[in-house]
């Protein structure tokens, strides 16, 4: 494979067997080969152990599992989308296909106007801009398609001030690229590739993260038609709609339904339905200090962000990372208990039994034993001191008796010697 793999293009699963992850995607996985198999694409569908094969992981740069690359010549692709058949199949096809496709006529512009809610067209001929949109591209090209177009092939509703042109359709409209006020064109493309507004989830709002974008969330309940949340979702759209040359550079619009995901993120409990702004670059929230009524209330909210004067809530400082730890581990305790009563009894409850058990034993343990023997030993040691000095009659008696023993001895040492002497 690693030989030989420049002459195909290949989608591949890098797993681990142990991975539960990698468990669930497996019956997915084969769908996607099958399918692609099916359709008749150049695509080779694959999977490796990347447990077993390490080093040809490592040159990938996989470093989590699954993950899910194109490997197209001396190209790698990642894919990060949902992890559902047709979302792979529509990357692989995109990713494999050519980097930018050619529209040759208005007929073709139409039908794949349909198909793409966003949609970016290089217009003119052979230029400096367009091999800056091809290297874009070839970067990009994981999230978006990339078209080409002469001018006579665009709806006559399109106004050019000047060829050639990078335009992004989308919101029913169109929008130029201007270097002067829109900047590098990989940010302004990065930028531009969502809708305006849109249905926020936990994987769209990851993607979000990447514009560098704040973004403004109706969080409400889908299935709730009450005035309330029909109200704040329409007031975040029509935002979204009539102050886009305020905003767009700056927000991103939409709504969430539900709070479960919004409440796990910001580690608190918001009632719904609700306006919140999320900084996914530094994890900071803001929330209105007055109930929005209106589209000039939101709009002043908006506007005491971009000035300053909101206050910011949460962040990535230290205190909110030791709040982060805690809050994700009593969220595992309690899912677990919630999935598995008896498994969460086993995992928490046996430990905590056995460090209770300890506990007491130490706390409760037979300290009389221990002050007793202290009494006994000290007890001895005084009797041992008495014993040794005895009474003053006592100690005299001692002195005389060693005085006499040394006396004797010296006379005897001496008889020794004079006797040597003879």
């Amino acid at each position: 494979f690693k030989e030989n793999r420049k002459d195909d293009i290949w989608l591949v699963d890098f797993y681990a067997p142990w991975c539960g992850h990698c468990k669930k995607l497996e019956p997915v996985w084969n769908e996607v080969g099958i399918e692609m198999k099916n359709m008749g694409s150049p695509v080779k569908v694959g999977k490796m152990d990347a447990t077993s094969f390490s080093s040809i992981a490592s040159e990938f740069g996989v470093r989590g599992y699954p993950t899910i690359k194109l490997l197209k010549g001396d190209l790698a692709y990642n894919y990060r989308g949902p992890r559902t058949k047709d979302d792979i199949i529509e990357f692989a096809n995109r990713v494999a296909g050519p980097l930018i496709r050619p529209l040759p006529s208005q007929h073709m512009f139409e039908h794949v106007q349909k198909r793409h809610r966003v949609l970016f067209v290089y217009v003119g001929g052979e230029s400096p801009l367009k091999e800056k949109y091809i290297e874009v591209a070839s970067e990009l090209i994981v999230y978006t398609y990339f078209f080409s177009a002469s001018e006579d092939v665009l709806p006559e509703y399109v106004t050019l001030p000047e060829l050639p042109a990078v335009v992004v359709f989308k919101d029913g409209t169109y929008f130029v690229y201007d270097e002067y006020e829109d900047g590098d064109l990989s940010s302004w493309i990065n930028r531009e590739r969502f809708q305006g507004y849109l249905n926020v989830d936990g994987f769209t709002l990851y993607e979000l993260g990447d514009t560098g974008k704040l973004v403004a969330i109706a969080v409400i309940d889908d299935k709730n038609s009450s005035v309330e949340h029909t109200r704040l979702k329409s007031i975040i759209q029509e935002v979204a709609r009539d102050y886009r040359d305020h905003f767009h550079r700056d927000f991103q619009f939409g709504h969430m339904d539900g709070n479960d995901y919004i409440n796990s993120l910001l580690m608190d409990d918001l009632t719904i339905p609700t306006i919140v702004v999320l900084n996914t670059s530094n994890q900071q929230y803001f929330l209105p200090d007055r109930h929005i009524e209106n589209i000039e209330d939101m709009v002043q909210f908006i506007n005491s962000i971009l000035d300053g004067t909101a206050e910011a809530q949460g962040g990535d400082g230290l205190l909110q990372r030791i709040k982060r730890i805690i809050y994700d581990a009593k969220s595992t305790v309690v899912s677990v208990f919630k999935s598995s009563p008896l498994l969460g009894c086993f995992l928490f409850g046996l430990p905590l039994g056995v460090i209770s058990i300890m506990c007491y034993g130490i706390c409760t343990a037979d300290t009389d034993g221990g002050v007793d023997e202290h009494e006994a030993a000290k007890k001895e040691n005084s009797d041992r001191e008495l014993t040794d000095e005895g009474s003053e009659e006592e100690q005299e008696e001692e002195k005389n008796g060693k005085y006499t023993e040394v006396s004797d001895g010296e006379l005897k040492q001496k008889d020794i010697m004079e006797k040597k002497k003879d």
